[in-house]
């Protein structure tokens, strides 16, 4: 039954309620036939999202039924967690806020709702990193060999265009494509590749064989005849392909495509094929080869290989070893289980490069070190070992 407002009036009286301090108009609630719980779920939007999706901009939810739910918008990816709350929140269609109400007196004063459902917790966001560890491990299924591989006509792998790994990949679409950039794969008869390293290896060593024959400097690699030259011996597309992995694109004046080539990715990519047949390499031994191994006129230095390889200072001689960041777990403590189980202590310099891409939006490496690490002094050197016994 609906109240009437000599009902209202008497049960503020019974509840101590003075009615001069409240407002005039009284919403009187009662569940609709339908309300019930788990019918509808709340989230809570920072402003920048709710801007978004008000503009008329998707959110999606991402995830296999394994995997902890994330939701991402164009280009952020959020994790999804359930916030238990003390308060039974209801859902009361054209209820009008206290503000509303103020804003106009002339309204009825009493006001009958239907609470169309209620929830005792709401989804909350989390900024998180993108989980991009996946993209690489799916692309790494099937890399590309070439246009003569036989595996190529007859693999039975999946491969993925741009939806695929959208509905695969929890990450929003501008992550994912970046880091399908940053990996340098390509878009081969519409699916995304990575190129299998001893054909990358290739196809770079024909396009610094022809700098060299040609005399062309480094920073000036004529895309029109480097597509000419090498045009007989790979497809045209994955010698452009090489070029923009390997080197920066520009148009000069008479409106000619150049590339000036990266030294440091090249003498990076040197080193990685010169470590990967070896378990350890003398380290003196292995830099002589390494600056034989690249094109004339580049200089290699260590500081080329963080993430790649790392140098083992107390074994005599000193040795390198190769040890790429993208084999690491994308857990942080998993992360640094692995690092510490390679080795006891690490210097931040050291360790640095394999925890960088961890450290969520303005945190520090050293931070991170704080969080998961102990420090101490050795011979001067602050290094840094696990918190807890690694078996």
């Amino acid at each position: 039954a609906m109240r009437s407002r000599e009902e209202v009036d008497a049960t503020l009286q019974t509840a101590k309620l003075n009615p001069a301090e409240l407002l005039p108009v009284v919403h009187c609630l009662s569940f609709g036939p339908q309300a019930g719980a788990g019918d509808c779920c709340l989230l809570q939007l920072e402003p920048g999202l709710s801007d978004q999706l008000e503009a008329g901009c998707s959110l999606v939810i991402r995830g296999e039924k394994h995997e902890q739910v994330v939701l991402c918008s164009k280009d952020k990816t959020y994790d999804m967690k359930i916030a238990d709350t003390s308060n039974m929140l209801l859902f009361i269609p054209g209820c009008k806020t206290p503000e509303q109400l103020k804003a106009d007196q002339a309204s009825c004063n009493i006001i009958h709702s239907q609470i169309a459902g209620f929830s005792k917790n709401y989804w909350e966001l989390r900024r998180c990193r993108p989980k991009l560890k996946k993209l690489r491990k799916l692309l790494m299924e099937d890399p590309y060999e070439g246009p003569d591989s036989q595996k190529d006509q007859t693999s039975d792998f999946s491969k993925y265009t741009t939806e695929d790994l959208l509905s695969l990949i929890q990450a929003s679409e501008e992550e994912i494509l970046h880091q399908l950039q940053v990996m340098d794969a390509c878009k081969i008869e519409g699916y995304w590749r990575i190129l299998e390293f001893d054909y990358e290896m290739k196809l770079l060593n024909h396009v610094t064989q022809l700098i060299d024959s040609e005399s062309w400097s480094l920073s000036k690699v004529p895309l029109r005849t480097c597509l000419e030259e090498l045009g007989s011996l790979e497809p045209r597309e994955m010698i452009e392909h090489i070029l923009l992995s390997y080197g920066r694109k520009y148009i000069d004046d008479a409106g000619e495509v150049y590339f000036e080539m990266q030294e440091d990715k090249i003498c990076r990519a040197t080193a990685q094929m010169l470590l990967q047949n070896a378990v350890k390499f003398n380290l003196s031994e292995f830099q002589e080869v390494w600056q034989q191994s690249v094109p004339e006129g580049m200089t290699t230095r260590l500081d080329q290989l963080k993430g790649l390889a790392l140098v083992d200072k107390s074994s005599r001689p000193e040795t390198i070893f190769l040890l790429k960041v993208e084999d690491l777990p994308e857990d942080n403590q998993e992360r640094f289980n692995s690092l510490f189980r390679i080795r006891e202590k690490w210097t931040e310099v050291d360790i640095g490069p394999y925890i960088q891409d961890l450290c969520a939006e303005k945190q520090t490496v050293g931070a991170l070190l704080t969080k998961y690490a102990r420090s101490s002094m050795q011979n001067g050197v602050k290094v840094y070992n696990s918190r807890r016994p690694i078996s």
